[in-house]
């Protein structure tokens, strides 16, 4: 065979190969299991570091956590530490936080710790956060990451009887 057959044989494989890789990372099914980035885009990952052993945390319960919430980078914006480290205490699924920080929370179980990728559109939307001042403290369309460990869950306190006063209305 001459040289110049050979030559081009070898482009024609390498062609075939390239255009056979392109199909293959571009269209092949996601594998059993696996997210697609698009049905990541509005739900909350989460990763126990550590299962907790015990009550676990469901809407209606007053829950008890340590958090520290930051940026993809690494840039910390808020944590339970700039509180004099105390816990962040508030009703599961009422309404006053982020969805995606309530949504991680629910199931886990006191003394568990968990890191939770919470997309922009469970956090602080296009919006994002500023401080007082005008800084941008969260961009808009920001994704956050919150590690929290929970501390404490307890039924709600239970309401007065009609007509009694509650020791904060005293």
């Amino acid at each position: 065979m001459s040289m110049k057959i050979i030559v081009i044989a070898i482009v024609i494989i390498i062609i075939a190969g390239l255009g056979g890789y392109f199909i293959f990372t571009n269209y092949s099914a996601p594998s059993a299991g696996g997210t697609t980035a698009e049905g990541a885009a509005d739900q909350v990952q989460v990763q126990d570091i550590k299962v907790g052993e015990g009550t676990e945390a469901v809407p209606g319960m007053v829950v008890s956590v340590l958090y520290r919430g930051q940026l993809e980078d690494g840039t910390v914006f808020d944590s339970s530490e700039a509180h004099g480290n105390e816990p962040l205490v508030f009703t599961l699924g009422q309404p006053g936080l982020i969805p995606g920080f309530q949504i991680g929370i629910n199931g886990m179980r006191v003394g568990g710790e968990r890191v939770m990728i919470i997309p922009s559109s469970l956090a602080y939307g296009t919006e994002g956060v500023k401080d007082p001042e005008g800084k941008v403290v969260i961009p808009g369309n920001t994704n956050t990451v919150f590690n929290v460990v929970l501390l404490d869950v307890q039924a709600p306190p239970a309401e007065a009887p009609a007509g009694e006063a509650t020791p904060a209305e005293i």
